[in-house]
């Protein structure tokens, strides 16, 4: 039995790279009885061009679909399509609860300097880089922070995640295309998850971009353990009057006073609210 890695997932095929070959594979029939479904990033058993164990994760994303990851790298812009901050907080959210690193890339600063969201994620604590995949500035640096890490790139379709890559890793040529004068946002040309390799210890998995939030992107996260899943907030959580604090309008609320004092960033704690009212009203069954 041979071991290898899920590094594309195209119409039920699974291709599988071991041992510096790929090998085209599908998943055997009991992955479909067992609600179990192979995702890009593990790492699996096969034999005769059939997927046939997948090996213990240590994590998982529903969106981008991955698995593995230690890394999330959000790709966002001032210029258009603009990034909306919600956007960048509710994936930090979903990277700090499977334990994952975010990385925050301010794309197309050619255009648009996004000096707002860079004064939001460097002070929230958030690795956070200017680029522009059309001038190359910014790349180096990025690529030395990706460098040694299993990442997934995600944002907005039109942010430039792929144009990025394609800087970082010349002979990826992923499909790109330009912005929509109407819609305001680009075409999806990213139509699967797909590994690749920066180099012989760095990965990078280029994922369908998104424009909508799925309740199911955080079913797993609860009320109580929302506060702890913003890491900028870690420093005031129990320094509040009350044990149960919610810190969202109640009286001495050490993390609503330092949004107050500008310790904390306020977009930061209006996603949060945002967060907490969704998870507050999920129903059992959304």
């Amino acid at each position: 039995m041979a071991e290898g890695t899920i590094i594309k997932a195209v119409s039920g095929f699974y291709y599988v790279y071991s041992g510096g070959e790929l090998i085209e594979c599908k998943a055997r029939g009991a992955f479909r009885h067992s609600g179990e479904t192979p995702l890009v990033g593990d790492r699996v058993e096969f034999e005769k061009g059939t997927v046939t164990r997948l090996l213990p994760r240590s994590n998982s994303f529903i969106r981008p679909a991955v698995a593995n990851i230690d890394t999330m790298v959000f790709i966002a812009c001032a210029a258009k399509p603009v990034t909306d901050p919600f956007l960048i907080d509710r994936v930090s959210v979903i990277a700090a609860k499977a334990d994952c690193d975010l990385i925050v890339v301010l794309n197309k600063c050619d255009l648009a300097p996004a000096d707002t969201l860079f004064e939001i994620y460097s002070h929230s604590g958030f690795p956070t880089v200017l680029t522009s995949a059309e001038t190359g500035a910014g790349i180096e640096e990025l690529r030395t922070l990706l460098r040694g890490r299993i990442c997934a790139f995600t944002g907005n379709s039109g942010a430039g995640k792929s144009s990025i890559i394609n800087r970082l890793i010349p002979d990826a040529h992923i499909e790109t295309a330009d912005i929509s004068d109407k819609l305001g946002r680009g075409k999806h040309t990213t139509r699967h998850v797909e590994f690749y390799p920066m180099d012989s210890e760095s990965f990078i998995a280029d994922t369908p971009g998104f424009a909508s939030f799925e309740v199911s992107m955080i079913a797993d996260i609860t009320c109580e353990e929302l506060p702890e899943l913003f890491s900028d907030f870690g420093p005031y959580l129990g320094g509040c009057r009350f044990n149960d604090c919610r810190h969202l309008s109640e009286p001495d609320c050490a993390v609503t006073e330092a949004v107050s004092s500008g310790k904390l960033q306020k977009t930061r704690h209006d996603s949060y609210v945002r967060l907490y009212d969704i998870v507050k009203n999920r129903k059992p069954w959304d």
